[in-house]
């Protein structure tokens, strides 16, 4: 009995893509932030929205980076297991 890896590893990278794009996001976001406070008008509820954006970037960038984590771990252990046991292969 021979299983595939190669979906699994196609969805893997996917995630890792997610997390790379909102990982470059938070970036950009970032940039545009003021480190200093300003009691303006005006500028202290930009700040606030800005920064709820970047709560809501960084909630989801560290959800996304565990699930990517444990399941690249879980096709790592497949892969293992497969090639120990002989019934693993990474293509068609």
């Amino acid at each position: 009995m021979n299983f595939n890896l190669l979906p699994l590893l196609v969805v893997w990278s996917v995630l890792a893509l997610v997390v790379l794009t909102l990982f470059i996001w938070r970036q950009v976001v970032s940039s545009h932030e003021d480190d200093s406070l300003h009691v303006m008008h005006g500028a202290l509820s930009q700040q606030t929205s800005l920064a709820h954006k970047l709560d809501a970037i960084d909630k989801w960038g560290k959800i996304l980076t565990v699930i990517s984590v444990v399941f690249g771990l879980l096709i790592a252990a497949a892969y293992i297991y497969g090639q120990l046991t002989g019934r693993s292969s990474l293509g068609a």
